[in-house]
């Protein structure tokens, strides 16, 4: 589990400055759009730390990246790197996205 959390740490800190204000802006205006803009939920769940407790960092990574399938949460493999993805995870499961209240 720490060598887990090392690696997802390591990755987290190799996303520039300017890639994580860009996925900051994904995460409020995409995510939120479907997630509402304080992503509290709308068309698709809350994306609030208590809505994904219980939920593995690795499941909304892949959620992220493959989509779910019968729902209209699209893939965004191509669009993300996993990189990208963990990083999102991260923010969302500390409630460190900036989303309104």
């Amino acid at each position: 589990m720490a060598c887990f959390m090392l690696v997802s740490a390591t990755v987290s800190a190799g996303i520039s400055a300017s890639r994580k204000a860009e996925l900051h802006d994904l995460l409020l205006e995409d995510c939120g759009a479907c997630h509402g803009i304080t992503l509290k939920g709308s068309l698709g769940p809350s994306l609030r730390p208590t809505a994904l407790a219980g939920k593995s960092k690795a499941f909304i990574v892949s959620t992220i990246l493959h989509g779910r399938k019968n729902t209209p949460m699209p893939a965004w493999l191509g669009v993300l790197s996993r990189d990208d993805a963990s990083w999102i995870a991260d923010q969302l499961l500390n409630g460190t996205t900036g989303a309104p209240d």
